[in-house]
């Protein structure tokens, strides 16, 4: 062995691969790639992969099965899938969560969202713990607008946070004595812990996790693990962190018996894994929830130290492609970090590095559907793999380099057929493609358009892999600020080399950079990495006057963090440390992480200049400090290497001189036929020679495709691609030319990748519960006569009803629009729905300053509050609709580009209140700051369309703005024609009853020649004097959500949908009332029971809840008798989950949100310190659900006291009528309101049945008790 200096092996097993890459000193670096299962000569590859090392190294033989010796490595460093897998595959230990008393339920809610809007059956990843245990204890805030009687009884406590908690129900430990020991008999050995507030108030989880201890049990705290605010996300972690932690052990004891004396006594050599915020732990303190992203955040500080140029200091965005996704990040210097994700259906309340996945990679399986090319998500996998792996496969983006000759055979491993020692199959990949080809041009032939060849057709389904690949990545700079093509791409991962050149071109990147062990990055990013320890505490303080503290509290931490490492053998000048504080203004919950500046300026200075990047405003209100965080850092890196851009400006570049080993035929953009394109082996390539394309260079783990045009510099760690202008089809179209059915992908993906953005900006830049936390709004682009183009997957109620108010509104403003104009609206009469929906509507024009309005962008969010005779606008009693508050028919809100701030005080405030009984808006202050975020989201959507007009022309754009409306048109004539086939051309009929008995009536009849329908609404029930008449846009709406939930297929979302349908609604009747009808509950409630006809019609599912349980509360503002200063009114605005119902496949969910909203709950922790309240019970109401061969969802229990006066409304329904099974199986119980109160005059405890539609006055210490509904059964459930 050379020299004395020891090896530094680093390791990253993934699910198919394990790569192994070692620096030993005096010889160059050695790689290997093992499969990461493989039983027949090993038991474990990292062990493997450490054994041929030594083998190598020393010239000694290793026999496998004997204790490896380790005396000479000196760093062992891993990232593993290992955690990842077991949360994906639920293979982890079992567990037992310990929660606070009504909360049992707590993460099977979750946000009662639904991942999927457009999937009927609902289905969530089940909850990880086995077992939950409601522990006897309560901590409350200390609100300042509660009544100072309250808890007087309590003893009150300071949080770490500084605030005030009062324990409301003290903690005796001992009473769960017992039930540890039961849960020890039965062998559980991993808890997690996670009570209401512990983030600030640890006292009690403490004492929990000492007895635990004592009784052997593994125990994560959620207080000690992340203590932030939010204790879904919090006791998701804990419990991820409890389920996954022993299943880490395992793995590393088995680990540990490969070696001489176990890992223990290797004191000479380090043993380091990765965590998911990109940091190496020593493998004592490598937990489950900080192994979730073990690999990939190896790649991640592996681009990042291999691509960054310090003193240029362009941003790399990092674009990692393996065989069924892709993983992007970026990087600027530090390594940029999230604290709130969700993987595999959790919650992850932790840092980990940035990283957005896409389900496209090279075994996304190609499909041609409705006049699209579709790659993904469906992925062909290991097995069977792609068609050329010789095991039947699908036809694969990777079957589409291979046919078009950007993949070789020849230079690729023999490990595929019965064999496993034959190579690539081109033949069967060939012979699909031209199937494929004939089906796609018989389609085309039939409409008179123009056939394709295969290879056209195979570079297509490239450019839409290209699209959906570049997609995430212009939202992760982009909705940041950040312009895209100001970013140098580094590509790694065993596709990316593939599609770094047409990626990059599609984003407007110049610049390519791929390191030499590209496709085994995450393996030398871990040799590359450094020892982290992160530490964070809760802090709720002014900045403005809290330096001196905070300064102090850094102090702490860092001495303790530098204490912990030197422990860990590392000297006090290895070790640096970074200084975060988590700031966001007053009133907002959107916190910005921000780093102190290098040049020690202000926090604050650098808040804002982010917020406005991000943002695109600052505010006057104050700054606060929710956590103040320290990352330590001991450098422990065993190489430096010099940054490619140091690398050119040092070489001088040759064009190669040596011939190319070989030339394929291969197919590239902007050719008629496939070109002769060298091929290099890169091991035979000189340092600092150049290569101009069209090339493939290769080596034996990975190939690059260097494009046409494109110049690619071979250095001494990597290789550098610039592109020129890439050959291709002109971006710019004639307007008479036919429609590309690749470009109409394409422009499919960037319409609705803008709809998303501005979603994106509305939630950021919003400051209401309702937008930001619950997510109550929709974005969505236009047609210039207001049909619906793109509408981001937001609410669905939303979906078809926008386009109405656009339209109202392009009618009304036609010709009077200038560039700089914005309009407010939200008249149900005008295209609204119910008041509290205001919908801001931007045109775009052809160009800045232009006259002719090319498309419009809106978005319409949910206000707490906009008046009315109720706080928080939604009153369940209401019978006109000036009761209802605010309404607008249509308003310029900005006029050449200034903001009418006074005009919106009159709308909001001041018409509203001339109204008897009527408040004007009552924090109008909200409102403003919303419709000001809602004016962002739409500029920045004018900005992306007027991008897109840039790269493709006006002409071409609107070309394809109207034909995508078509291909949805397809897609929903296509289902038709299925349904009218399906039920014999029966017409087919359905009847249900609102809670009053008014009927809504459905009778749709199909023609099954051209799929075109009629949806006859005669016989539904006239306009009812109440507020749950639905405008008629909401129909549309509903009509239109079914529609594609029964394609049950990826498609365009858009006005096409509707086009082969005909609605007859009676007029006047509750699904068309009058101007001035009571409409509040049409939206929330009467269009679930809209929906619920419609799939009963077409026999798709039972009843869901069939209600958003709305529920609101809230003061008018009022004057303190002690100080005579007025106290601002505010309200608060909720909907609740219940049960969905079954399906003829699929059990039904319980605590979800269904059909025609998708909305967020407040967590528990945020509606308490933000209200006076105290949230009781939030758990699934057991039994609720309908019993049949596949059983409803079960609804909730939510009960809310309050610790102040108040008025508190809920409007709801299914409190008479309940959810109906189908096809046998048995109706759901209906939802029940409890008002709980004292008796005035012996105050004893009353409970009263407050009905589906009540206000009530609530008391200091009353409650509500909402029970939703839960869903309908399918099929008669098995006699016992």
């Amino acid at each position: 062995m050379p020299g004395s200096e020891k090896i530094t092996i680093s390791i990253d097993r993934g699910g198919t691969f394990t790569d192994v890459h070692a620096i030993v000193p005096g010889l160059p670096d050695i790689i290997l790639k093992l499969l990461s299962v493989d039983p027949g000569h090993y038991q474990d590859a990292p062990t493997e992969g450490i054994r041929q090392i030594l083998e190598l190294v020393t010239g000694e033989s290793h026999p496998r099965g004997k204790p490896l010796k380790l005396d000479r490595i000196g760093s062992l460093r891993m990232g593993t899938t290992v955690a990842t897998n077991a949360l994906l595959e639920r293979k982890g230990a079992r567990s037992v969560l310990l929660t606070t008393k009504g909360f049992r339920d707590l993460l099977k809610i979750g946000d009662q969202s639904r991942p999927n809007i457009f999937d009927l059956s609902m289905a969530r990843p089940g909850v990880l713990p086995e077992q939950v245990v409601e522990v006897n204890e309560r901590v409350v805030p200390c609100h300042p607008l509660a009544d100072k009687d309250c808890f007087t009884e309590a003893r009150i406590v300071e949080g770490t946070t500084g605030e005030k908690f009062r324990v409301v129900k003290e903690l005796d430990v001992e009473e769960l004595r017992p039930v540890l020991q039961r849960l020890k008999e039965q062998g559980y050995q991993s808890l997690s812990v996670a009570l209401v507030h512990s983030f600030a108030y640890p006292e009690h989880e403490r004492q929990i996790g000492e007895l635990a201890q004592s009784m052997g049990f593994s125990v994560t705290l959620s207080s000690k693990l992340q203590p932030m605010i939010k204790v879904v996300p919090r006791g998701m972690s804990a419990a991820a962190d409890a389920y996954l932690t022993p299943v880490i052990k395992t793995y590393i004891d088995s680990i540990s018996d490969s070696f001489e004396g176990g890992l223990e006594k290797q004191h000479e050599c380090r043993f380091e894994f990765m965590q998911s915020d990109g940091g190496l732990v020593d493998f004592r303190r490598f937990s489950g929830l900080k192994a979730i992203l073990s690999g990939p955040a190896a790649g991640v500080v592996g681009f990042a130290a291999t691509s960054w140029d310090p003193t240029e200091k362009t941003p790399v965005i990092g674009f990692d492609m393996g065989g069924t996704s892709t993983d992007v990040s970026r990087f600027d210097g530090h390594l940029e970090h999230v604290f709130g994700s969700k993987v595999a259906g959790v919650l992850i309340q932790s840092p980990q590095l940035d990283i957005n996945t896409v389900a496209a990679g090279g075994g996304s399986i190609l499909s041609w559907r409705n006049g699209l090319f579709y790659v993904g998500p469906e992925s062909a996998s290991a097995h069977p793999g792609p068609a050329c792996y010789r095991k039947g496969g699908p036809l694969t983006v990777t079957d589409a380099n291979l046919f078009l000759g950007r993949l070789l055979p020849q230079y690729f491993p023999h490990i595929f057929g019965p064999n496993e020692d034959q190579p690539l199959d081109l033949e069967v990949t060939t012979n699909l493609f031209n199937e494929l080809t004939q089906k796609i041009n018989t389609e085309r032939k039939e409409k008179g358009q123009s056939k394709f060849t295969a290879e056209e057709v195979a570079l297509g389904f490239l450019k839409v892999a290209d699209e959906s690949m570049a997609r995430p990545i212009r939202n992760l700079t982009e909705a940041r600020g950040f312009e895209t093509a100001s970013h140098h791409l580094a590509c790694f991962g065993g596709a990316g080399g593939q599609h770094a050149c047409t990626v990059a071109a599609s984003l407007g990147i110049s610049r390519i950079i791929i390191h030499k062990f590209s496709s085994v990055l995450s393996a030398y990013g871990l040799a590359l990495a450094e020892v982290v320890k992160e530490s964070q505490e809760p802090v709720s303080t002014d900045y403005s006057t809290s330096h001196s503290t905070l300064e102090k509290r850094f102090d702490g931490l860092k001495e303790a963090a530098t204490d912990d490492m030197k422990t860990q053998g590392f000297a006090a000048d290895q070790v640096r440390h970074e200084l975060y504080l988590n700031l966001r203004y007053e009133g907002s919950d959107t916190s910005l992480m921000i780093l102190k500046p290098e040049d020690d300026s202000d926090f604050l200075e650098e808040f804002r200049a982010r917020h406005r990047r991000e943002f695109g405003f600052n505010s006057d209100r104050p700054v606060l400090v929710d956590d103040i965080r320290v990352r330590t850092i001991a450098s422990s890196k065993v190489r430096e290497e010099k940054s490619p851009l140091v690398q050119l400006r040092e070489a001088t570049l040759k064009d190669v001189t040596n011939g190319p080993d070989d030339t394929s035929k291969a197919y590239f953009d902007g050719y008629s036929e496939r070109i002769d394109t060298p091929v290099y082996p890169l091991n035979k390539l000189d340092k600092n020679t150049r290569i101009h394309g069209p090339a493939v260079i290769i080596d034996e783990t990975q190939t690059v495709v260097v494009a046409p045009n494109a110049v690619a510099s071979i250095l001494e760690t990597c290789i550098v691609i610039d592109l020129k202008e890439l050959p291709g089809d002109s971006a710019v179209e004639a307007a008479s030319s036919g429609i590309d059915p690749i470009r109409l992908t394409i422009f499919g993906h960037r319409f609705m990748s803008i709809a998303e953005q501005m979603g994106r900006t509305l939630q950021k830049t919003s400051v209401s519960t309702n937008i930001k936390e619950r997510l109550d709004f929709s974005c969505a682009l236009f047609s210039p006569d207001g049909g619906l183009v793109a509408n981001a997957p937001h609410v669905p109620v939303h979906l078809g009803s926008m386009q109405f108010a656009v339209r109202y509104q392009h009618q009304k403003w036609l010709g009077n629009l200038k560039d700089g104009d914005v309009l407010v609206a939200n008249h149900p009469s005008c295209g609204g729905t119910h008041l509290p929906d205001i919908t801001v509507i931007t045109p775009v024009f052809d160009r800045p300053g232009g006259t002719e309005i090319m498309f419009y962008v809106a978005s319409r969010g949910h206000h707490a509050d906009i008046g009315g005779i109720l706080p928080g606008s939604m009153p369940p009693k209401s019978t006109e609709l000036w009761q209802e508050g605010a309404a607008i028919e249509g308003d310029k809100i900005v006029t050449n580009g200034i903001f009418d701030e006074e005009r919106m005080m009159e709308l909001l405030v001041h018409k509203p209140a001339q109204y008897p009984g009527c408040s004007g808006a009552r924090c109008v202050s909200d409102n403003l700051s919303d419709l000001k975020a809602q004016i962002a989201a739409n500029t920045r959507g004018i900005t992306l369309i007027q991008a897109l007009f840039a790269e493709y022309g006006v002409e071409t754009v609107q070309k394809y703005m109207y034909a995508i409306q078509v291909t949805a048109e397809t897609a929903v004539r296509n289902l038709l024609k299925d349904l009218h086939k399906k039920f014999g051309g029966q017409p087919l009929e359905a009847v249900d009853y609102m809670d009053d008995g008014t009927p809504i009536k459905l009778k749709v009849t199909i023609n099954g020649d051209d799929g075109s329908a009629t949806f006859d609404f005669a016989g539904t029930g006239p306009e009812v004097y109440g507020g749950w008449n639905a405008p008629i846009a909401i129909t549309h709406s509903a009509i239109i959500y079914c529609l594609r939930c029964m394609i049950n297929a990826d498609m365009p979302l858009n006005q096409g949908c509707l086009a082969p349908i005909n609605i007859e609604v009676p007029s006047p009747s509750i699904l068309s009332p009058t101007k001035s009808a009571a409409v509040v509950g049409g939206n929330v409630v009467t269009s679930q029971r809209i929906t619920d006809v419609v799939l009963k019609a077409f026999r798709a599912c039972a009843a869901s809840q069939g209600c958003c349980n709305n529920l609101t509360f809230g003061t008018n503002s009022k004057t303190d008798p002690e100080t005579g200063k007025t106290i601002p009114g505010f309200g608060y605005y909720e909907t609740i989950a219940g049960g969905s119902g079954a399906g003829p496949t699929w059990n039904g969910e319980s605590g979800i949100h269904v059909h025609m909203t998708n909305t967020r709950i407040t967590d528990p922790e945020i509606l308490e310190k933000r209200y006076p309240t105290l949230l009781r019970q939030f758990t699934l109401r057991e039994g609720s659900g309908g019993k049949g061969d596949h059983p409803g969802g079960d609804g909730v229990v939510r009960d809310i006291e309050f610790l102040s006066p108040m008025e508190v409304s809920i409007l709801s329904e299914r409190r008479v009528y309940r959810p109906y099974g189908l096809e046998g199986g048995e109706d759901a119980q209906p939802g029940l309101n409890l008002w709980v109160t004292k008796d005035v005059d012996t105050g004893a405890e009353r409970v009263v049945n407050i009905g589906g539609k009540n206000t009530v006055s609530m008391k200091t210490h009353d409650r509500i008790v909402i029970n939703t509904a839960g869903g309908g059964g399918w099929g008669a459930a098995a006699s016992a």
